[in-house]
This record gives structure tokens, C-alpha cells and sequence, in this order.
């Protein structure tokens, strides 16, 4: 499972049991997020969670880790068991938007930021699981 983690949204992905393909689960409000992952262990399996991270051009955090990391801990509080990775997310809202224009979405479709953040975890949990693939 990924989250694409915002102030007021987060976009979730998840993919399927052979680590092939990332799927755009849905779109959250962000205070639900634990929640809602609590709920979707219950139900699903879940190896780890992929969380977005999102850097600067000169390799350091952004200021987005301000609300970031709060929910970060939060969730590392409240589900211990189930294993973090952080991975960097630069550019996957601009990667988004061109995923979803080369895939034909009409404007007012691509101006919904519930489905940019969605396809945003998308995109950041398929990265991860090509860096899996390419390690192996």
C-alpha cells in the first residue's frame, strides 16, 4: 500500500499480490488516514507501507514534512506492526497530471485533486516496486 500524504488529502494505492502493477485505491481525508489503513488491514494484507517523501531539488526535505511526519509517527504509534518505507516523490504530482492527460482525461477530470493525489500514490508505489525489480 502507498499514501501520497497531504494537508488535506491523502492519496492511497495499493497493488497486487505479485508486486507486478500499482492501482489508484482512493482518495482520503488525511485525518482519516489511520483509520482507514486499520480498517483495510483487517479486511486485506498488507507487506508494508510505501509513504511518499517529498525532497527539493538539492536532496533535502521539503517543507511538506511539517504535517508529513506528524501523521508518519501516528501511524507508526497506533500500527507498529506494519513496516514503513519512505520514498521520494518528487515530480509525481507533475508526473501525474501527465499520466492522466496522455490517458485522455478530460481538463475538468484532471482538475479533481482527489484523483491527481490518487494517481500521485500510484505512481510513488510503482516506483517503488520497479526499485524491488531492479534490485533483484
Amino acid at each position: 500500500m502507498a499514501l501520497d500524504i497531504g494537508r488535506k488529502r491523502t492519496g492511497v494505492a495499493v497493488t497486487d499480490p505479485l508486486k507486478i502493477v500499482a492501482n489508484a485505491l482512493t482518495t482520503i481525508p488525511t485525518h482519516t488516514v489511520i483509520s482507514f489503513i486499520a480498517k483495510y488491514l483487517a479486511e486485506q494484507e498488507v507487506e508494508l507501507l510505501v509513504v511518499g517523501l517529498p525532497m527539493q531539488m538539492n536532496n533535502t526535505p521539503s517543507e511538506s514534512v511539517t504535517y508529513i511526519n506528524p501523521v508518519l509517527r501516528k501511524i507508526q504509534k497506533e500500527l507498529p506492526d506494519l513496516r514503513v518505507v519512505q520514498v521520494d516523490e518528487r515530480f509525481t504530482s507533475k508526473l501525474a497530471m501527465q499520466a492522466m492527460i496522455d490517458a485522455g482525461l478530460k481538463k475538468k477530470d484532471r482538475q479533481n485533486k482527489a484523483t491527481i493525489d490518487a494517481v500521485s500514490a500510484t505512481i510513488i508505489l510503482q516506483s517503488y516496486l520497479e526499485g524491488l525489480s531492479y534490485k533483484r
